[in-house]
């Protein structure tokens, strides 16, 4: 299996862009697994510091790799990381990728950090005969993938130029996952805002450094895919995945009532996000 730098790498080149989704339970991994078979297409899983202690590093890095012995794509990110010892305990499970986020800190600040993260990566790769790669936060666009009654007030201005090309040369990082109107989680009732089209046009331009796209479960998908046809390689999907596993979980309750046989409940849930994650590669991808 191709390692995820070759699969970025081939993505880049012909301009197929990844999806990246988010997991917290069984059945959303068992989910994303299922697309990724069935379209023959690999498929980043990222797990929060949150969801990994809810889950356990180890534990999801065993299952994806039982997925992997099976011939399904699946690639492993560690995401939003903010501590050095989660780091360490993701890259030591095995992920291949782990994203260090210090994009609420100062310019000078997140550098300084970054740059601790992507050496001690570098170090151990090297030592352990692998390649993990480290993306990199810039610019601050909240923190919970939630449903939210209004914008967060502590959001950044967009990335620029100058900090982008300052960050990459600075820190060597891998990817890189600005702030370009994007936000985490949905709003409720009416799309996010606007993507910064012409921004993510000048990012692209001025760095060989891939872009991620962090916030897309409440975006516009027009504007997903624009970003993407601009050269973004990466998009992040969470809340929408989350919020398609509580009604479905609602909804196989309600009709499997006194019912309490997972077996019996799990399987429509699963079904459920099976067609949600198709649907978002579909209207995203394709």
């Amino acid at each position: 299996m191709k390692s995820l730098r070759e699969v970025l790498s081939d993505a880049k080149k012909d301009q197929h862009p990844l999806l990246h989704i988010n997991v917290g339970s069984y059945e959303q991994l068992e989910a994303v697994a299922q697309v990724s078979q069935k379209r023959n297409t690999p498929l980043l899983v990222g797990v929060s510091e949150g969801e990994r202690a809810a889950w356990g590093v180890r534990r999801i890095a065993d299952l994806v790799r039982l997925y992997r012995s099976e011939g399904i794509s699946l690639y492993l990110n560690a995401d939003h990381t903010h501590s050095f010892e989660a780091i360490k305990q993701a890259v030591e499970a095995g992920f291949d990728e782990v994203l260090f986020d210090a994009g609420k800190l100062s310019l000078a600040e997140n550098i300084t950090k970054t740059k601790e993260v992507v050496d001690w990566v570098r170090g151990y790769s090297s030592a352990h005969n692998t390649d993990i790669l480290v993306e990199g936060e810039l610019g601050y666009i909240g923190s919970s993938s939630v449903q939210l009654d209004a914008l967060p007030l502590d959001l950044s201005t967009h990335t620029t130029v100058e900090e982008l090309q300052t960050f990459c040369s600075h820190t060597g990082v891998d990817l890189v996952a600005p702030a370009v109107g994007n936000i985490h989680g949905m709003l409720k009732g009416s799309s996010n805002p606007p993507l910064d089209l012409e921004r993510i046009h000048a990012l692209v331009s001025a760095s060989s450094v891939p872009l991620v796209l962090h916030g897309g479960s409440g975006t516009d998908k027009k504007q997903i895919r624009d970003a993407l046809q601009a050269g973004v390689l990466i998009t992040h999907i969470s809340t929408e995945v989350r919020v398609a596993w509580r009604n479905a979980l609602e909804q196989s309750l309600t009709q499997h009532a006194g019912d309490v046989v997972p077996y019996h409940i799990l399987p429509e849930v699963i079904d459920a996000l099976t067609q949600t994650i198709e649907r978002i590669v579909t209207d995203i991808i394709d």
